[in-house]
């Protein structure tokens, strides 16, 4: 079976920098667009970033463009996210996604992580 395993999360200060990896498995990793989302408490699950296996189409959503580089790595079937410039705003559960294509991506992705915590202080 598939399965997302996210790390990298944790307790950072405001305009600090964390990198969050995701490992995949029980998938063909080069075949799927990769991405994370995010969510805030009591708010819902948001995009934050994603890109093809070949990293030649890549999304991000205007809250994190310019902050976030998301990048993959099909050798070791592993997706990473580079966060930097991090705000409180920034604190949410963030979840590795795949989906076959980059629509479903930005839909509802087919496959999920269980989640990392990042917690911006300020």
């Amino acid at each position: 079976q598939v399965q997302l395993v996210e790390s990298g999360g944790g307790l950072v200060q405001a305009g600090g920098s964390l990198r969050l990896s995701c490992a995949a498995s029980g998938l063909t990793f080069s075949n799927y667009v990769m991405g994370w989302f995010r969510q805030a408490p009591g708010k819902e699950r948001k995009f934050v970033a994603a890109n093809s296996w070949a990293g030649a189409i890549t999304n991000y959503a205007d809250s994190v463009k310019g902050r976030c580089t998301i990048s993959r790595d099909n050798a070791k079937n592993t997706v990473y996210l580079q966060m930097n410039s991090l705000k409180p705003e920034d604190t949410a559960v963030y979840y590795c996604a795949a989906a076959p294509n980059m629509v479903e991506m930005l839909r509802t992705p087919r496959y999920w992580g269980q989640g990392t915590q990042v917690t911006v202080s300020s």
